[in-house]
């Protein structure tokens, strides 16, 4: 698994376990819709940790909450 994929099981997964929409998150972390949907659908190659910020901002968690996951655990170098 790469990280994008392990940011988008994570926002899936809190999604779930809070019972909301991603339009929904959206509201909650005031962003476009476009913006949440981009990052799970795959079109935002590298989203900015502002707005991973303001995911966990709209979740009520901190970022090393949303990092401190088993998507994370066996994450291996980006670089090849």
């Amino acid at each position: 698994m790469d990280t994008i994929s392990a940011i988008q099981r994570r926002i899936l997964r809190l999604c779930g376990e809070r019972n909301i929409t991603i339009n929904k998150l959206a509201t909650l972390a005031a962003l476009p819709p476009s913006s949440v949907k981009n990052i799970l659908y795959g079109r935002s190659k590298g989203p900015k940790i502002l707005t991973i910020k303001k995911i966990c901002d709209g979740l009520d968690i901190s970022l090393i909450d949303f990092f401190s996951a088993k998507e994370f655990e066996a994450l291996g170098p980006e670089i090849k």
